[in-house]
């Protein structure tokens, strides 16, 4: 209603809103925030990948998350990508890397959001969850467990008792345990003013990043819109997400979900939201920016008048 009565409805342009054209190669990159429900398009893809002649990568030569990478390490990904060749698309939980900067031409990002505050809830409940921590102790047989308290910590207490764990702080550097609060930090890159949590500035790169670098952020809030977007604007590994999807709905909408996730009190989450001002204005534009590419499809059935 807003780009109707603004006039903007009218002049929305995909070529405007497609930077797919822009990408130096022909090879996807979804660089992929945690909690946004990645699993399921990585599955999504891995269902596409054969009718669309493409190669999945979602393994790569960096192992365990960071939350920045030195410039070393952004260029030996940087390089694994690029090495991929043309028709593949690569998989990794990472913020964004400036291929330029290593010399090298520039993939097709896409990426994913999620309502902020369901995000910070949902990896504190998956990162208690008793098969992710028995995989990361097959993994790391030497790492440190916590003890049956932790795992059993109320969430709803959590936050109204002030435990560190559940304190979002903003403009804050140092996190007392890893909670993956940032999600524009994904977008915004490896650059050290993007990580203060939840400030203005780092805000305004990780938007200009999704301007200027991102062909898609989808939002599985949005399904049928993400898709649609997502067929149009990347048909290369895309053609026929739609129905791919839906002939595998019920797997890969249970993707990594939590069905036993307790119940966390409203007053809890209005609590918690203060803290995310600037993350819900970064969340809030990357969707207006999805239903724009999405109505710039589909304008004419939306009558001016």
């Amino acid at each position: 209603q807003y780009l109707k009565s603004t006039g903007q409805l009218h002049s929305l342009s995909t070529t405007s809103l497609n930077n797919t054209r822009k990408a130096d190669m022909d090879i996807l990159f979804f660089n992929r925030c945690a909690k946004v429900g990645s699993e399921s398009m990585i599955q999504l893809l891995g269902n596409l990948e054969k009718m669309n002649e493409f190669k999945l990568d979602h393994l790569g030569p960096h192992k365990g998350a960071k939350r920045n990478l030195n410039p070393k390490e952004q260029e030996r990904v940087a390089h694994y990508v690029f090495r991929l060749g043309a028709g593949s698309a690569y998989v990794e939980h990472i913020a964004w890397i400036d291929f330029y900067n290593f010399g090298l031409p520039k993939p097709i990002y896409i990426n994913l959001v999620r309502d902020p505050v369901e995000r910070v809830i949902s990896w504190y409940f998956y990162s208690r969850n008793s098969y992710k921590n028995a995989i990361m102790f097959r993994k790391l047989p030497n790492t440190h467990l916590n003890s049956a308290v932790w795992f059993k910590k109320d969430y709803n207490e959590c936050v109204r008792s002030g435990d560190p764990e559940c304190q979002y702080v903003p403009y804050t550097f140092v996190d007392p345990t890893a909670n993956f609060k940032r999600q524009s930090l994904f977008f915004c890159g490896q650059n050290l003013d993007c990580i203060p949590f939840d400030s203005p500035y780092a805000i305004q790169l990780a938007k200009d990043r999704v301007e200027r670098e991102y062909a898609v952020v989808g939002s599985w809030e949005e399904t049928n819109v993400t898709l649609t977007v997502l067929e149009n604007y990347i048909p290369r590994f895309f053609r026929g997400a739609m129905n791919v999807y839906y002939l595998n709905k019920a797997t890969l909408e249970n993707r990594n979900r939590n069905n036993r996730k307790p119940y966390v009190a409203e007053d809890v989450k209005q609590m918690i939201r203060k803290n995310f001002t600037n993350e819900y204005d970064f969340y809030y534009f990357c969707k207006q920016r999805l239903f724009k590419q999405y109505l710039a499809l589909n304008h004419k059935e939306f009558p001016i008048n």
